[in-house]
């Protein structure tokens, strides 16, 4: 894909957040996306945005984005951007999003308000972009010119559809998943899970994170219907998940089992080939943010791990290991998501970029 000839403005809701800091940290050397707006609640309004984040990036706030002033989360303020990235939390990203999205701007939200629209593609930019044919009948849903909204998935289930979507296409129908997660703290935010609630412990409880599980995967791994008016979501595929919080900063580790409908399954080399040789659209197409390989198979017996993996891709790739075996489904492995990149931000920019090569963002209109 070749580069645009004029920079992308781009606008960032929720910025001072642990999600939009991300967005800022990526955003911050890509070759056509430039942060234009930032914009945060009322109390961090109108303040320079160094004083009004507390950063807990690993590298410094961008000497662009440390002085400007932090806006307002209204779409007049950001009339100008190109593209909104929105790192909102829940109890606010609703509304706001939704005024944007009237105001006929183009919304990447990473926020779980819109997810269960039936007419709002839920994307996970290495699995879905299919998905993107349904902006058509948004807009015109909306009598909008421009603007749209989509939105990515929830970080757990980012890295459960990664690897689900390549054995879905090779062996035919996945009838039974069952999960298990251990996933980091970063995904809670700032200041998220109190040191002694985390430190030295698990805590086998995360509010709402199963059932988002269970429901995105089925949505994600379905299709858009004939008239590219809905999507059909899959009916054949059953997930149990069971979700656990672990101090772990950055990285999100699911244990899987799978169960396939056709039968005898496949063995397990050929499982792993087919994770091993998969290639997704957003690679196909050349976009700058797309990973060399969107699965990466780690053949040593105690891989993944985050510490070691979690960067594999620039944190845009899912590190796969420990595939064997189940002796109550047909095979069991162990994959790894960075959790704020692919799982958060990083979808939301890669989507952002798929858009644009399908010639979805009218730039500078």
């Amino acid at each position: 894909m070749s580069l645009p000839e004029v920079q992308l403005k781009a606008g960032i809701l929720g910025a001072t957040g642990t999600v939009g800091q991300r967005f800022i940290s990526l955003l911050s050397k890509h070759p056509y996306f430039t942060i234009h707006v930032v914009g945060a609640s009322l109390r961090s309004a109108g303040q320079e945005y160094a004083k009004a984040t507390r950063w807990k990036m690993t590298t410094p706030i961008p000497a662009e984005v440390g002085n400007m002033l932090v806006q307002e989360c209204k779409p007049e303020l950001f009339r100008e951007c190109d593209v909104i990235f929105s790192g909102l939390d829940s109890d606010v990203a609703g509304e706001i999003e939704t005024s944007f999205l009237k105001a006929d701007l183009v919304v990447f939200s990473n926020a779980k308000n819109h997810r269960r629209d039936p007419v709002v593609p839920l994307i996970v930019p290495t699995v879905n972009p299919s998905h993107f044919d349904l902006i058509p009948h948004q807009r015109s849903l909306h009598s909008l010119h421009k603007g749209f909204i989509v939105t990515n998935a929830n970080c757990s289930t980012t890295g459960l559809v990664v690897v689900l979507k390549p054995l879905q296409d090779a062996f035919g129908p996945i009838e039974a998943v069952i999960v298990q997660t251990m996933q980091a703290i970063s995904g809670a935010g700032y200041p998220g899970v109190a040191s002694l609630d985390i430190y030295d412990n698990v805590v086998p409880f995360i509010s709402g994170e199963e059932e988002k599980m269970e429901y995105e995967t089925l949505k994600i791994l379905g299709d858009v219907n004939e008239t590219a008016t809905g999507f059909n979501i899959l009916s054949f595929t059953k997930v149990s998940a069971s979700c656990n919080r672990v101090p772990v900063i950055d990285g999100h580790t699911e244990c899987v089992s799978i169960k396939f409908k056709n039968q005898p399954p496949p063995s397990v080399e050929q499982i792993i080939h087919a994770l091993d040789s998969y290639v997704s659209e957003s690679q196909q197409i050349g976009c700058h943010s797309a990973p060399e390989k969107a699965i990466i198979i780690s053949r040593d017996q105690d891989r993944p791990q985050p510490r070691l993996d979690r960067d594999n891709g620039d944190g845009y790739s899912v590190t796969v290991g420990r595939v064997r075996k189940c002796n109550v489904f047909d095979v069991k492995f162990t994959l790894l998501v960075h959790n704020t990149i692919l799982g958060a931000a990083g979808s939301g920019i890669l989507n952002a970029e798929i858009a644009l090569a399908k010639g979805l963002l009218k730039v500078g209109s």
